[in-house]
């Protein structure tokens, strides 16, 4: 075996046989072969003997082995109140090869021992301190639940920040992912912006599959933001390799302070984020202090080096952050390890590859039983992350050494494991970025190829048969997101108001050619009406009954109030004029051409205010409902202008004018009302967002 040397002490002199006096020296040898060969800095549990000897090699000054020669060890210090520790043999001598070893049986207590080697002669004597380390014999169970309590610490801080972030931003976000526009660079932005607020990628996708699922966007639309999403994902990486531990407590009592002492929901909200993120570091730390035996367990290091094969790293980075939903988390997992100098950068990209991939899987499940718009985002966003995987996997030394080059360099003088502590965490959480954005700039320019590709992949869905009527976005799972609850509400509400549209547009007909077959079409249709009345109002009943910003709480009953107008819409149709259209079918009577005409253009227009109401109520366009009301003041005047012809013909005494003319009257009066509870949508509207004033 080829031992390495370290000389650590001045040589001394001996006079011997020879006339010449030798230079005797004693160092700690390494072998290239054997990890801690000399037995330095070992762990071992507590009454049991050193997995390994402590080795001394006694040299001369032309550095050959002196063999013969012997060495005393002895005890230097233990931990107090000891029993039963012992050194096996306290004298031996070298043998062939300079090396003279002993073993070291543990005392009772844990701690730290530490045991001189010495030469001695007629000089100064030559000293060699080592140390060995005893743990509980208990140290892996509590290691593990170290593990398990920082990890639950360090999600729970995740999840409160996020939360905190959330409440005090959920506003922008919902009008940011809800009104997108095609632009694909500022998707990314958006993307990225969101996924930074609510700390996970994973999540982003999840909210991305129920968007287009209840129709929120389009699948094309998701493509930019998903890419984006992956880049805001690697901001927490970056905030975690600050290493700011040390003020996790100092974090966690102001992050406290603020949400306690303080009485509005915004500054609890920024309290309840400086919380999370104290709860966060803190977490951080106590996993960093229970791995920091796994420093020296070789059989842990054994098998770190063992994920250096990029394989092994992708699927274990791959099932755990699937296990754990949050790639944020693994990536925090990875930087700890990386500040105990317990992974190389080419160990920890694979792991990073496999983490990304990780996130598709989440996505992937929550888009089950979901249709096929959805199935394609959680589908693009598995693509994307096997391009990337594929793009870098081939390169993983040259990509590990660009990201050294680029990232800072660490103090100098610092042992080879201090250092890689001291600069990995800041190489991962590059690496992780550099990923991210690489394949956002590759990928970007052909979301449009890549649409129509997944477009090709994910088969059309059979013509689904006919089921029961039933809701189509309130999805009881996003109750507690308020945001994204009161978004699904709305598009039931719009699918409420289409319904009414189609029964203003068939009203109509009986009258005209006095066909009552649509009555009954009509009437099905108020049939769904009702019960999407009912089953909304249910829905945002429970959105108000979570613990939700009052601004939440109005915008429900905003959208209540709307629905009510629809409701009444629907409610004229059936009780006014279906009942009307019935009896006006048995009988020969007919309008006037001039009468038909007059009903025939008021149908349009309150037909086009039905339309706007829809328009307005779904974009929440101030000017487009002022605009409405505007138009409505027109459609009444026109009403009345049409009622004074009307009378005009009866009073030149046209025939079929004086026989409709009851039914006339009432269909144009059913029309004005319906329209005026059209126009009441955008004044709701006006009014909630202009609260003390009179719109």
């Amino acid at each position: 075996m080829a031992f390495l040397f370290i000389l650590v002490s001045q040589p001394f002199c001996i006079a011997g046989n020879q006339q010449e006096e030798k230079e005797i020296k004693i160092v700690k040898p390494v072998s290239a072969g054997v990890l801690n060969f000399s037995g330095d800095n070992q762990y071992q549990i507590v009454k049991l003997k050193t997995e390994k000897p402590l080795r001394v090699k006694v040299m001369d000054q032309d550095m050959q082995p002196v063999v013969s020669f012997p060495v005393y060890f002895e005890t230097v210090s233990t931990p107090p109140n000891v029993k039963g520790f012992l050194i096996q043999n306290p004298v031996v001598y070298s043998d062939s090869t300079g090396i003279a070893k002993t073993y070291i049986i543990l005392g009772s207590e844990e701690g730290e021992y530490e045991i001189s080697a010495k030469i001695r002669g007629n000089y100064q004597e030559n000293v060699l301190i080592f140390k060995i380390h005893a743990r509980r014999s208990n140290w892996i169970f509590m290691l593990i639940i170290g593990l398990a309590g920082g990890l639950g610490l360090f999600l729970l801080g995740m999840k409160m920040m996020s939360d905190g972030l959330q409440k005090a931003a959920g506003d922008k976000m919902r009008s940011l992912l809800s009104s997108l526009t095609h632009n694909r660079l500022i998707a990314v932005g958006v993307g990225a912006f969101v996924t930074m607020v609510i700390q996970s990628s994973s999540a982003t996708t999840v909210m991305l599959v129920s968007f287009v699922q209840s129709g929120l966007m389009q699948f094309a639309q998701s493509l930019g933001i998903i890419l984006g999403a992956d880049i805001g994902t690697t901001v927490t990486a970056q905030l975690i390799a600050c290493k700011l531990t040390d003020y996790s407590l100092l974090m966690i009592g102001v992050g406290f302070a603020v949400q306690f002492l303080s009485k509005g929901s915004r500054l609890k909200n920024i309290g309840r984020t400086i919380l999370g993120f104290g709860i966060l570091f803190f977490g951080m730390h106590i996993m960093s202090e229970s791995m920091v035996p796994l420093r020296s367990h070789e059989p842990f290091i054994e098998k770190l080096l063992k994920l250096e094969n990029p394989f092994i790293g992708i699927l274990i980075g791959m099932l755990f952050t699937a296990l754990i939903q949050s790639s944020s988390a693994f990536v925090g997992i990875l930087i700890v390890l990386g500040t105990q100098g317990l992974l190389s950068l080419e160990a920890a990209i694979p792991l990073l590859l496999g983490a990304n991939l990780g996130t598709a899987v989440t996505a992937i499940l929550a888009s089950l039983n979901t249709n096929r718009e959805a199935k394609k985002v959680a589908l693009a966003h598995t693509f994307f992350k096997v391009i990337g995987v594929l793009l870098f996997v081939w390169w993983i030394p040259d990509f590990a050494q660009f990201i050294q080059n680029i990232s800072p360099k660490g103090p100098p003088g610092l042992e080879e494991v201090n250092l890689l502590a001291h600069v990995l965490p800041r190489q991962i959480a590059n690496a992780h970025t550099v990923f991210n954005v690489t394949l956002t700039i590759a990928a970007l320019p052909f979301t449009s190829l890549f649409a129509k590709l997944v477009n090709k992949l994910v088969p059309k869905e059979k013509e689904p048969e006919k089921v029961p009527f039933k809701v189509k976005y309130l999805e009881e799972k996003y109750i507690h997101n308020s945001t994204l609850a009161l978004n699904l509400a709305k598009q039931e509400v719009i699918r409420m108001g289409q319904n009414v549209q189609d029964m203003v547009s068939d009203i109509i007909l009986p009258f005209f050619v006095k066909e009552t077959s649509i009555l009954d079409e009509i009437e099905m249709k108020e049939e769904k009406v009702n019960f999407l009345r009912d089953e909304i109002k249910r829905y945002l009943i429970k959105i108000t009954q979570q613990d939700i910003f009052e601004a939440r709480v109005q915008e429900a009953f905003q959208i209540i109030y709307t629905v009510n107008e629809f409701e009444q819409m629907a409610d004229l149709i059936s009780k006014n004029l279906i009942p009307k259209a019935k009896d006006w079918a048995l009988n020969k009577l007919e309008f006037s051409d001039a009468g038909k005409k007059e009903l025939m253009d008021y149908h349009v227009k309150t037909q086009k205010q039905i339309s706007r109401a829809i328009e307005v109520f779904r974009d929440v366009n101030l000017e487009k409902a002022k605009a409405m009301k505007a138009k409505y003041k027109q459609y009444r005047h026109l009403a009345i202008e049409l009622e004074r012809m009307h009378f005009s013909r009866l009073k030149e005494d046209v025939g079929k004018s004086i026989e409709s003319s009851e039914i006339h009257l009432e269909l144009m009066s059913t029309l004005k009302m319906i329209t005026g509870q059209a126009t009441n949508v955008a004044r709701i509207l006006l009014e909630w967002s202009n609260p003390g004033k009179n719109n």
